[in-house]
Parts: structure tokens; sequence; C-alpha cells
């Protein structure tokens, strides 16, 4: 059959990229006039012969790093709320399931009544620690400074402090046995020390008291009852 180049049929084409690198060769060796190339074969052939350049295909790789980047800072914030958020749930966790209620002073109970009342009702899970002072005794004053930077430092224990004479039972104090410290559990008494400076150095501090009481196991793990910062670095799985 006869007819011009125009109506040929497009010969099958190799697959593959030495199938497109052939056709594009043979279709530029098969027409020496352009305008006599098909329009299917003359469109191939721009593609073909006018590829990207080299800057085009650079601010490409430019803009997928771009995206890329953007995306790792979005992980990155994704990750930074995902740990601020399992940090806010272990500390609600240790509050209301470890430890009850938090504290961050010395508390002065002003009579027998509320010394018996911090003993029964207090939260079953909060260890208290009950110094019995009287003013001129020595070591009292400095057992009472004590206790303040422990109560900072052990925020799930409750520290309270009463002069002898407001216990209502001041025969039982009597200067001799203070200063005493006492520790309870949900009402249960777990410690009772008189004159407990005479296990300690003429001059102590509250590090002197802490590890008094923890040769007895009388505290919380520190790092738990202080919620340091680590927690931050926690993996929680």
């Amino acid at each position: 059959m006869s007819g011009s180049t125009e109506n040929e049929e497009l010969p099958a084409t190799q697959t593959g990229h030495k199938g497109v690198i052939h056709d594009w060769r043979r279709f530029k060796l098969e027409s020496e006039d352009h305008d006599s190339i098909p329009p299917n074969k003359r469109e191939l052939l721009r593609q073909m012969s006018n590829p990207k350049s080299r800057n085009e295909d650079k601010q490409e790789k430019v803009n997928r790093k771009m995206s890329m980047q953007e995306y790792e800072m979005i992980q990155e914030e994704d990750e930074n709320c995902l740990r601020n958020y399992r940090k806010q749930c272990m500390q609600e966790m240790h509050e209301r399931l470890s430890f009850g209620p938090t504290f961050d002073t010395v508390f002065e109970l002003e009579s027998g009544e509320a010394f018996l009342e911090v003993i029964e009702k207090e939260h079953c899970l909060t260890l208290v620690v009950v110094h019995i002072y009287d003013d001129g005794i020595k070591g009292c004053d400095a057992l009472n400074n004590c206790l303040t930077c422990l109560a900072a430092e052990y925020p799930s224990v409750k520290f309270c402090r009463i002069r002898a004479s407001a216990t209502g039972a001041g025969e039982r104090f009597s200067d001799d046995v203070l200063p005493t410290l006492l520790v309870y559990k949900a009402g249960e008494l777990l410690g009772n020390f008189m004159c407990v400076t005479k296990h300690m150095n003429e001059e102590f501090f509250a590090t002197d008291v802490e590890n008094f009481l923890n040769e007895y196991g009388l505290l919380p793990e520190k790092e738990f009852a202080a919620c340091p910062d680590e927690v931050e670095n926690a993996d929680v799985e």
C-alpha cells in the first residue's frame, strides 16, 4: 500500500530504557526532514532530544531535600510533644496512684488533736514524719532546719513538727528524750527514735538525717519523690 509517511503507523517499539533510546535513534535516522515526521514521533523526538537540564535536575533534588528537612522538623516536633505528654502522664500517675498527695513544707501541729488527725486521716500511701521538739533543747532547732530541707526533696512525705507541751502527753516527752522523731504510715508506727541527735555528730545536716532514716528504709526513692528531669528522657513503651 502507498501513502505518505505521515499516515504510516508507528512501528512497534521496544520497551524499557534501552528500547526508548533505540527508537529515538531510529526516528532520527529515518527522518531527515523534520516536517515529514508524524506528530506522535515528533513529540517523542522532542521529549527525547530535550531532556531536563542539569540545573533543573539539581533544583528538583534541592526541593526534594527541603521537603525531607521539613518532614524531619515536623517529626521532631511530634516527638517533643509526645515526650512532654508522656512526662505529664508519668507525673499524674505518680501523684494519683503511687504516692498520693504531695507536700513541700514542714507543717506545725498546734494540738494533740491535730497530731492524731494527721496520723489517722492522712492518705494511706503517705509517709508522715513527726518531730516532737521544745524550745531550748539542744538539736531541736537544727533538726527543724534539716526537715525543712528534706521536705523540699521528698514532696511525697509529709513532715510535721509539734511542741512536746502541745501533744497533751508532755510527761512522755521530757527534755531528755527530745528531739524525738516518729514515723507513721496508714496509722501504723514505723519508727520511734527518741533523742535522735545521739545517733549523729554534734553538728549535723539534712544529709545526715536523710542517711539515718534511709538506714531503716523509711524514705522513698528520691528520684520518684522529687520527680527529676530524668523522667523526660525515659522511654515509655
